[in-house]
């Protein structure tokens, strides 16, 4: 038993900074796709409510696709199909093939398949903005583009959190999927643990306990925010302010 646990030892011939380092690396990935899932599904809800009939189809095929086809084929064929993608059109310039980063491609096809979830939560929060406040706005002489970002952006950030929060968790775990392509996230690193060592049920379980670090911290995060957005904890602070001002 102790023999087994030394294999966790943080420095060789005991594994455990290399799950670390494969911990930080999906910490990385995770990040970076579901940062680039919120530019895309910004801009998909805002395109979904206010754009033309033409975007507005592109944005529903959008979102339909990468909602109905699971998560692992649409890696498998976005990672292949671009890499091939650009290959062809690397040669057609006359440049020499090139070798997409696992990594940067990680994050790509998760940010891009996030994005159409995404799409769909930011879409719901903003249609949950009364109205009046819009019209409010757009009687004040605000644009378009100033009533997002002034009145529609901070009253959407309660409604969308839930969603969004839902959304991170999803993505942490869906990092693993990267394995099938040659990722250095904490899967991988599990994976070629348990393959050198033979001790399979350790470093899987040692896994499984790394996620569920990561998903309680992010949980503690995600409740803060919330109890931090959440409309009635503001306006209890504007009366204790308001009833300490008169005092």
């Amino acid at each position: 038993m102790w023999e087994s646990l030394q294999l966790l030892a943080l420095f060789p011939p005991g594994w455990g900074g290399v799950l670390l380092k494969g911990l930080s690396m999906t910490v990385v990935v995770a990040l970076g796709a579901y940062l680039l899932g919120l530019v895309i599904g910004f801009g998909g809800a805002v395109g979904k409510i206010y754009g033309g009939p033409v975007l507005k189809t592109v944005l529903e095929t959008y979102t339909t696709l990468i909602r109905a086809v699971p998560e692992l084929v649409l890696i498998l064929l976005l990672f292949y199909s671009g890499q091939s993608a650009l290959n062809a059109l690397m040669a057609s310039l006359g440049y020499d093939r090139v070798d997409i980063n696992p990594v940067a491609a990680g994050i790509a096809v998760l940010g891009f398949v996030q994005g159409a979830y995404t799409t769909e939560v930011i879409r719901a929060a903003m249609l949950a903005v009364p109205k009046g406040q819009i019209e409010a706005a757009y009687a004040y002489g605000m644009n378009r583009s100033k009533m997002l970002r002034r009145i529609m952006m901070p009253s959407m950030i309660p409604f969308a959190l839930p969603g969004l929060a839902n959304l991170w968790l999803i993505v942490t775990k869906d990092t693993a999927l990267l394995a099938v392509v040659g990722s250095s996230e904490l899967a991988t690193v599990t994976r070629a643990a348990a393959g050198s060592t033979r001790n399979y049920l350790l470093f899987y379980v040692a896994a499984a306990c790394l996620y569920l670090a990561l998903t309680l911290v992010s949980t503690v995060i995600i409740r803060r925010l919330e109890k931090h957005y959440r409309p009635e904890s503001r306006d209890t602070v504007k009366l204790n302010t308001l009833a300490t001002a008169r005092r």
